[in-house]
C-alpha cells in the first residue's frame, strides 16, 4: 500500500513482506535434511564405538592359554628322522667323489662303481648301463645308516639285484652287471645333450689348443 508523504510516495507493505521472507528461510533452515542425516550419522558412530564390547579378563586369558597351547605343540613335534633313509645331497656328493675316476674324461661327470662298471653322473636311478645308483653298503633294512661310510657309487642294475641281501658276493654282482661298449665319442654326445659342451680330464693324453 502507498502513501504519500511530503511529496514521496512510500511502500508500507515492503517492510513486512521482507520479514516474512526472512522468517520463511529461518523455518526452512531449522528443517533442512541435511542437518537431520549429519546428526543422526555422527550419533551412529559414536554409538558403535561406544556399544563395541571390550575383553574380559577371562578371555584374554583364554586367548594366552591358546598361544601357550600351540608354542607347546611345536615344541613337542618329534624331530625329524636322524637316519633317513635316502642320503642327503652333501653325502651324496663326497660319495661320487670317493669313486674311482675314468681316465681321460672329466671326473664331476664320470666315474667308475664299485664294481668297475662306467657310470654318468646326470643318468639316476635308470635300467641303462651308464646310469647309478648311491647305495647303502649295508642295507638300511638291515640297521645301515645313510652315512659317507656306508655309501658307495653302484650301477643301477646291480642295485635292484642286490635288493637288501648280505651274503652276495662281489662276484655274483659282477655277473648281474649291465655292461655295454661306449666309446670316446659315445661320452661326448652324452656330455653334449646334458651339459652342452665336452670336458676332458687332465689325462686324456690329447693335444692342447694354446
Amino acid at each position: 500500500m502507498r502513501q504519500m508523504r511530503g511529496g514521496s510516495v512510500t511502500d508500507s507493505g515492503s517492510g513486512s513482506g521482507r520479514s516474512s521472507r526472512e522468517e520463511r528461510r529461518r523455518k526452512a533452515r531449522s528443517a533442512s535434511p541435511l542437518k537431520d542425516r549429519s546428526k543422526t550419522s555422527s550419533y551412529k558412530l559414536s554409538s558403535s564405538a561406544s556399544s563395541k564390547p571390550s575383553p574380559s579378563p577371562s578371555a584374554t586369558l583364554l586367548d594366552r592359554d591358546h598361544d601357550h597351547d600351540v608354542i607347546s605343540l611345536f615344541h613337542d613335534y618329534p624331530s625329524p628322522n636322524p637316519n633317513p633313509r635316502s642320503f642327503p645331497h652333501s653325502v651324496k656328493q663326497k660319495c661320487w667323489e670317493k669313486a674311482d675316476k675314468v681316465k681321460g674324461r672329466d671326473a664331476e661327470r664320470w666315474r667308475r662303481d664299485a664294481l668297475g662298471n662306467t657310470v654318468f653322473r646326470k643318468l639316476v636311478g635308470c635300467p641303462g648301463c651308464l646310469c647309478h645308483d648311491y647305495d647303502h653298503i649295508i642295507p638300511y633294512s638291515k640297521g645301515g645308516e645313510s652315512t659317507l661310510e656306508n655309501c658307495q657309487v653302484l650301477q643301477a642294475t646291480v642295485n635292484r639285484s642286490k635288493g637288501n641281501r648280505t651274503d652276495i658276493s662281489k662276484a655274483e654282482l659282477i655277473q648281474k652287471s649291465s655292461y655295454c661298449r661306449v666309446s670316446d665319442r659315445d661320452m661326448d654326445l652324452l656330455e653334449l645333450s646334458a651339459y652342452g659342451n665336452v670336458r676332458r680330464g687332465p689325462d686324456s693324453g690329447g693335444c692342447k689348443i694354446q
